[in-house]
């Protein structure tokens, strides 16, 4: 009696031991498995000249790579930057749909899924790639897509670790509502994070 009561507590811990083994094995085949596809898009966030520069370069670099910039400059100026480095118009898609970060991975992630994308590169700036990875995991994450994070070096401080929390708040919303709270911004616009 005594031997079977001894028993139980190892059957269990080996239960427990493979099921640990088992989600760690799960977990490296995803970070293998992520390094091996190869994106097919770039994916550049607006708001600074510099990185549809970097995207150029980069795409000059990687000619079988599409790139797709998320609210970026004008388009007159963003056509000449891409052409300036060769890359023909039918790798470049420009969309100005987005309003801020959380948007520029909300107004195109569909159309990344509906293109049948399961990678990409994120490029944006490197104090800005946080809250983008933050914001990444939840919307691509959302629609099986992968990111391989790209920053585009600058002289600037990271942003603080309060934004990319807040629009990573802002991310499920849209998950769970389809809403990312960007009309909120009016509201809130008085109040400055620290």
């Amino acid at each position: 009696m005594r031997s079977h009561c001894r028993q139980r507590p190892r059957i269990s811990l080996r239960l427990w031991q493979i099921a640990c083994l088992g989600g760690l094995l799960w977990l490296a085949q995803r970070q293998l498995k992520s390094q091996f596809i190869q994106p097919q898009v770039a994916l550049v966030l607006g708001g600074a000249a510099e990185r549809e520069f970097f995207a150029a370069r980069f795409a000059q670099t990687h000619p079988e790579v599409q790139v797709w910039v998320s609210s970026g400059s004008n388009p007159e100026y963003a056509e000449w930057v891409f052409a300036e480095a060769k890359i023909e118009p039918g790798r470049v898609r420009l969309d100005y749909e987005a309003v801020d970060t959380v948007t520029n991975f909300t107004s195109l992630v569909d159309d990344l899924a509906a293109a049948n994308i399961k990678s990409i590169y994120l490029i944006t700036s490197d104090y800005h790639m946080r809250r983008a990875e933050i914001i990444g995991q939840i919307v691509l994450g959302s629609r099986g897509i992968r990111f391989r994070p790209i920053a585009v070096p600058t002289q600037e401080q990271p942003e603080t670790l309060t934004h990319g929390l807040r629009d990573g708040a802002r991310a499920i919303l849209w998950v769970f509502t389809g809403q990312t709270g960007s009309d909120w911004g009016q509201f809130f616009s008085h109040y400055k994070l620290p």
